[in-house]
């Protein structure tokens, strides 16, 4: 049998911020599945955060925000860079990438690190002994690698019935299960409950 995991996610959103720790915990829970993260790059500096949603965020996880950041919701959001350089990790050296996603988030959330040029994500690179090529740190367009992620996405979208992110989805033998996510973001051990029973039924 074979099981992979596939995230759909946008590192400025904060309901993917709120998902991400599910996803740390079923990859502990099963260190050999794999894990395909896929940055959809939703936020194009053209848009923002609002504070509701900020809001439900923190009513519904334990996801902290730094007031900085709350200052900051008026600003646009462009995760460009983000989606270049996470999409280059996924491909090139898979073991870091949530990792990496991880302390981008904290990074973005918690200290207002808009992830936007090469010195807000370096330090970041360095502390994981990452080395991206100069392509991976465009801030102006998509590289190629992530406009194919991004054109997986849709496809994936298009048989799970919703563009709506985060998205976890589960694939099993033939089988691709959508994870009712926001279940599980108040108690993120518990979505490994959730994979267990969805394999033991398939």
């Amino acid at each position: 049998m074979s099981s992979e995991l596939f995230f759909i996610y946008d590192s400025h959103c904060p309901w993917s911020y709120a998902a991400t720790p599910l996803v740390k915990n079923i990859a502990s829970a099963y260190p050999k599945m794999p894990i395909h993260l896929m940055h959809c790059a939703y936020y194009d500096g053209d848009n923002k955060v609002d504070l509701s949603t900020v809001k439900a965020v923190k009513e519904l996880s334990g996801v902290p925000f730094g007031q900085d950041y709350l200052n900051s919701l008026s600003d646009n959001k462009d995760s460009t860079l983000a989606a270049n350089l996470l999409t280059w990790v996924q491909h090139k050296s898979n073991k870091h990438a949530l990792d990496l996603l991880i302390a981008m988030q904290k990074a973005h959330f918690e200290s207002a690190n808009d992830l936007t040029d090469k010195d807000d994500v370096q330090p970041l690179i360095d502390s994981l002994k990452l080395s991206p090529p100069a392509k991976a740190l465009k801030i102006e367009k998509l590289t190629k690698d992530a406009e194919f992620t991004f054109h997986d996405i849709s496809e994936l979208q298009e048989v799970i019935g919703t563009n709506a992110i985060p998205a976890l989805l589960l694939a099993h033998n033939d089988t691709l299960i959508l994870l009712n996510h926001n279940l599980y973001l108040e108690n993120p051990e518990k979505i490994v409950e959730a994979i267990n029973t969805e394999l033991k039924s398939h």
